[in-house]
């Protein structure tokens, strides 16, 4: 697979997709706001730089270092963080990837986004519903530009390996959970697919909830 240019990387979802596409021997370049961070990334071989994706100037620094053949993906969030960067930062990146050569781009958003958003529940709606609509405007930011774009929506993100089990669908009422780590597989697997540009997916892993609720 071409490098790949991860946006989102310093901890959770972000964290095991830097982790997974290492350990298929992906070039993986990154930026983070804490040295800390930094450091767990590099030891697992990825090439990061310190900056804010809220920082037009960091992602240009980040994207100079990119080889031109990279593809792009972001996990970043900003539920119950200081400052939400899930519609401004992608709002940025987007604009810049428009004006590189890197035109592959998959954006990690939530179940409950764009027209998912009537499936929500009212309590999820209080409790990370402005999250959500942040998504939602950078999802509708990200289908109109010119980037070679996919969208997935994972369920209620848990801990645990890969599963191989998750399920990419579309058009339909979807709830459930998902490891990170199948996330990362299934970014994976989108990125080897032509056939995925321009598409948006729910995922989830029935096995994986099924076990959950036992």
């Amino acid at each position: 697979m071409n490098p790949v240019v991860l946006f989102g990387a310093s901890r959770g979802l972000g964290f095991e997709v830097a982790r997974y596409f290492r350990e298929q021997g992906v070039e993986v370049y990154s930026m983070v706001r804490k040295p800390e961070s930094a450091a767990a990334l590099e030891d697992l071989g990825v090439n990061v730089i310190l900056g804010d994706a809220l920082d037009q100037a960091s992602i240009n620094s980040l994207l100079d270092l990119t080889p031109d053949n990279a593809v792009a993906v972001s996990t970043m969030g900003s539920f119950q963080a200081e400052i939400p960067v899930d519609y401004l930062g992608h709002r940025l990146v987007i604009d810049e990837l428009e004006q590189r050569n890197i035109r592959r781009f998959v954006m990690v958003t939530s179940l409950g986004c764009g027209d998912s958003w009537a499936y929500l529940s009212d309590k999820a709606k209080t409790v990370f519903g402005k999250a959500v609509r942040e998504k939602s405007l950078a999802e509708s930011w990200l289908s109109t530009s010119q980037l070679d774009y996919t969208i997935l929506r994972p369920g209620g993100l848990q801990d645990g390996e890969v599963t191989a089990q998750g399920k990419l669908s579309q058009d339909c009422e979807v709830h459930g959970l998902i490891t990170r780590a199948e996330v990362a597989r299934l970014i994976y697997q989108v990125l080897n697919d032509e056939k995925m540009v321009g598409q948006i997916y729910a995922c989830v892993d029935p096995e994986f909830t099924s076990r959950f609720k036992r």
